[in-house]
């Protein structure tokens, strides 16, 4: 049990590492376009992100599949970029059904490629341990308990611009996105493997 604690406290803050901020820079794309009446489907996104970050995890720590590091590290700042040029083509877009599906295969894709981001330590990390499932299940959950932080900050945000401030919702999500789009920028020059 002292291990599960552990792997819970390690996947908590793995996403809120602030020195490794990519985690919570897609978190942020991925809810920009959601408000609070829409919890329940910012956290399906969230938990189908969680558990595709985790199935990777699994494909590596099991020897099943192995990836690039150096690719993979460019491609998670690609997936934030990808999220928030999404969020600013589908701004306005009156369509809620549509965009969902969108962002729910984004987030599932993504979060294989995030997982992948972390395979390498994680591997090592989990070399020596016997019940490998319990380790995973217990990052898995630290994982959620701090991405549902982050997706309240960026609700309460986008509640106090809109509500308090009366920013129209599109405006938001375009301003929101094209700052997310921009700090991402120089993640993706300093991981341009070529």
């Amino acid at each position: 049990m002292e291990n599960f604690w552990f792997y819970i406290e390690l996947g908590f803050w793995h996403v809120l590492d602030f020195s490794a901020y990519d985690h919570i820079l897609f978190l942020a794309a991925l809810t920009v376009p959601f408000v609070f009446k829409n919890w329940k489907s910012v956290l399906l996104l969230a938990t189908l992100f969680t558990v595709a970050h985790c199935t990777s995890l699994a494909l590596s720590v099991y020897g099943i599949v192995t990836m690039d590091t150096t690719l993979i590290e460019f491609l998670i700042p690609v997936t934030i970029c990808l999220t928030a040029v999404f969020n600013i083509i589908f701004a306005k877009s009156t369509n809620e059904n549509g965009t969902f599906v969108l962002h729910f295969l984004a987030a599932g894709f993504f979060g294989l490629i995030h997982g992948f981001g972390f395979s390498n330590y994680f591997r090592m990390l989990m070399a020596e341990e016997t019940d490998k499932l319990t380790s995973l299940l217990g990052f898995a959950t630290g994982i959620e308990f701090s991405q549902i932080i982050i997706i309240l900050a960026v609700l309460e945000l986008a509640h106090i611009v809109q509500t308090l401030l009366l920013v129209e919702r599109s405006f938001y999500i375009i301003g929101a996105s094209i700052l997310l789009f921009l700090v991402t920028i120089p993640m993706l020059f300093e991981t341009f493997p070529w």
